[in-house]
């Protein structure tokens, strides 16, 4: 693509860029330079000051491969489009405190035009910056050769950076955005941050539409479930991560669902289930790829396969030896562990300088010269230059076959030191994986041979089966901890004003015990050998088990509440306690008050610059206020809100509804116990239903409303 035709001169001089909502998807677009003299230099980034010096430093060490690609024509012109992942320098400015999480919103809101909804859905979807970890940048590397020129070429290149792992959205607006600016130079970069601005917020796992001129990207945005955590915490329901296959598979269920996995594994397919434990228990893997674009594809395609899981190791598409965390890694000693991480690569000083990583993967081939850039459809853009295909109706025969036998002697003999001489694709690990190839799978993949668009075609097809079947195995191995987040709901007849059971607790002696005498179920127990429980052993001790348990544990006590909240709507107080002695009516009564003096907290700060809040958090409410610089009024009881994900409205209903069961309990109750009760102003005022916020002076755009810290009895 040499051009795009997507703009219009009258649409772009109308065009404003609002940075703010340019913020939810973009942190900024750069155009870097190599000078033959000073090395890698930023020419632009706009929005300007995005990015510290360090920053700037790390951004243009990674947006450039590591060698120049060859090519034998007198002049000629080599794209590629790959990406990066490097860690922020701001970690010192971080805030402890994030007040604008990402919000998960409803369908209904997406599709929406009207101008309020798209402000509340930007409002909802704003993410606290300052704390985020990891930085992702995505490049269009453009190499001139020109023997007319210094040292016969020149490279460029256009990339942009963004908090967010959104591949299927970054890659094609990059094929947009790359050859644009080589067209019409540095306004390229304002005109495209002015469209990217007027895009919706992001909506973690929908399908979205998003305009760039006359031109319609129709994008798939990876699930809340499976973002990193650093991203900050989503509003999941329960169902979003449950253990089950989902219903709808067009909806993406892991980071990087675009990605070519047939493509880029097509000669090693057979080690993707030692591939997939290796991810699944955080191993540290090294994957070296002939160019960036292959390594990336490969990094990413890993990262896909243990979906629903999210990924809690770090993750480098493209790693080189600038980055600031290569001086730790080079500096380990025999012996020592290294540390989780998957490390994409194309230099070859690796093999050597990371000695002490265990699992070393080798992916890809030399590509013949090409001035195309990949297409990133569905499969995530095919690796240009593929020799043909092995034939999978011949895999059996051919892994079997002496010569292969031989070859598979003399790569385990000679090591991943041999990529030195020749590049040869394979992997290289002690670790023995537990689940076995699935050869019904491999024999339905369907191999096309040299034909570029009838392989990219297959490459789709296979890809879908693959990315089918690692899901269906990962959601399996994980279906044994499906128990430990079951929610429990009030029993018919029940009190549902009292606090919801715990949740069952987790002891991993107690669970692998349990799932020994049980068994693993049908689908693993075919597809695994019989020390499987190892495997889960592994998982427990990984660096993957802990954040995904507690992710799930917290999503499951949220629905849990929801549950008993909406149990409490449906009660009929009067019938519960007509038989019941005056000891418990009391205790009910104070249990209803309780859940009354939480909704009334929560409605009034959304529903008015009126905040209810309990006294013991008073002095840190103003700690944060003071310390962010951010919240007053309105926009702390819209924030409110958003991590509420209810209306002001249903607060109300749901306060009118507890205030007339406490009425009710109170007026069964004994004349000497209702005189008692009374005796305490504010649940006096609150059977009155009146009640007179205080204000306080020193924050005269806030108002107090002042209640004990626990239930008056």
């Amino acid at each position: 693509m040499s051009q795009s035709p997507s703009f219009a001169v009258k649409e772009e001089l109308t065009l404003k860029t609002d940075l703010e909502s340019l913020q939810q998807w973009v942190v900024a677009f750069c155009i870097i330079r190599f000078d033959l003299e000073q090395g890698q230099l930023i020419e632009e980034c706009y929005p300007p000051g995005s990015l510290s010096n360090e920053e700037e430093l790390d951004v243009a060490f990674s947006s450039f491969p590591d060698s120049v690609s060859q090519n034998q024509n007198r002049t000629s012109i080599h794209d590629c489009i790959f990406f990066f992942r490097i860690q922020r320098r701001k970690s010192s400015e971080q805030r402890n405190v994030n007040l604008l999480d990402i919000i998960e919103i409803d369908d209904k809101e997406v599709s929406s035009n009207s101008t309020k909804e798209k402000v509340i859905n930007r409002k909802k979807n704003r993410i606290d910056t300052k704390r985020l970890k990891y930085l992702y940048g995505y490049v269009f590397n453009r190499q001139r050769h020109d023997e007319r020129l210094m040292r016969g070429g020149e490279q460029k290149s256009v990339v942009i950076l963004s908090h967010n792992p959104y591949s299927s959205v970054f890659r094609p607006l990059l094929q947009i955005m790359g050859p644009l600016y080589f067209d019409i130079g540095k306004k390229t970069l304002e005109h495209i941050a002015a469209y990217v601005s007027t895009w919706p917020a992001p909506v973690p796992g929908k399908h979205m539409e998003l305009a760039i001129g006359k031109a319609l990207l129709k994008v798939s945005l990876p699930p809340a479930h499976s973002l990193p955590f650093e991203i900050g915490m989503f509003e999941e329901s329960a169902s979003a991560v449950a253990p089950f296959l989902p219903n709808n598979q067009l909806i993406p269920q892991g980071l990087f669902h675009d990605s070519d996995i047939f493509g880029v594994f097509r000669s090693i397919l057979l080690q993707l289930w030692l591939l997939w434990e290796l991810l699944l228990i955080g191993e540290p893997i090294l994957i070296i790829g002939s160019t960036p674009p292959q390594c990336c594809e490969a990094v990413a395609s890993l990262v896909s396969l243990v979906a629903p899981l999210p990924c809690s190791i770090d993750f480098r598409p493209y790693f080189t030896i600038h980055d600031p965390d290569f001086k730790h890694l080079n500096s380990l000693q025999e012996g020592d562990t290294f540390p989780p991480m998957i490390l994409g690569v194309t230099n070859l000083f690796f093999l050597k300088a990371l000695r002490n990583i265990p699992h070393i993967v080798s992916v890809g081939s030399p590509a013949p010269n090409s001035n195309q850039v990949p297409f990133a459809s569905r499969s995530a853009g095919r690796i240009p230059g593929r020799p043909e295909g092995f034939g999978l109706q011949k895999l059996s025969s051919k892994k079997f076959s002496p010569s292969s036998l031989l070859s598979a002697v003399k790569l385990r003999r000679d090591g991943p030191l041999c990529l030195m001489t020749e590049h040869k694709e394979a992997v290289w690990s002690t670790y023995v994986a537990t689940t076995k190839p699935d050869t019904s799978i491999l024999n339905r993949l369907i191999d096309a041979g040299m034909l570029p668009r009838v392989e990219e075609s297959m490459s789709v097809v296979n890809n879908e089966i693959l990315r089918r079947h690692f899901l269906e195995l990962t959601t399996n191995f994980l279906a044994p901890f499906g128990p430990y987040f079951r929610a429990t709901t009030p029993s018919e007849g029940s009190i549902p004003f009292i606090d919801p059971p715990p949740l069952r607790p987790f002891d991993a002696d107690e669970f692998l015990a349990n799932l020994s005498a049980r068994g693993v179920g049908k689908f693993l127990s075919k597809r695994m050998k019989s020390n499987w429980l190892d495997l889960y052993k592994r998982f427990l001790k990984g660096p993957n088990f802990m954040p995904w348990f507690q992710r799930r544990l917290t999503i499951a006590e949220k629905e849990q509440h929801r549950l008993w909240r909406q149990a409490r709507m449906t009660a009929d107080i009067k019938l519960l306690i007509s038989k019941m002695p005056e000891l418990e009516i009391v205790d009910y009564f104070n249990a209803i008050e309780r859940h009354l003096h939480a909704e009334i907290q929560v409605k009034d700060s959304v529903s008015s610059p009126v905040i209810v809040i309990s006294s013991g958090n008073l002095s840190r409410l103003f700690s944060i206020v003071e310390g962010c610089g951010i919240l007053c009024g309105r926009d702390f009881n819209a924030w409110v809100m958003e991590k509420s994900g209810r209306t002001a409205l249903d607060f109300t209903e749901t306060s009118q509804k507890l205030k007339k069961d406490l009425q009710a309990v109170f007026n069964v109750l004994p004349k000497d116990t209702q005189q008692l009760l009374l005796m305490n102003p504010e649940r006096a005022a609150l059977l009155q239903v009146s009640s007179e916020p205080t204000k306080l002076t020193s924050h005269p755009s806030l108002q107090i409303g002042v209640v004990s810290s626990t239930s008056p009895r």
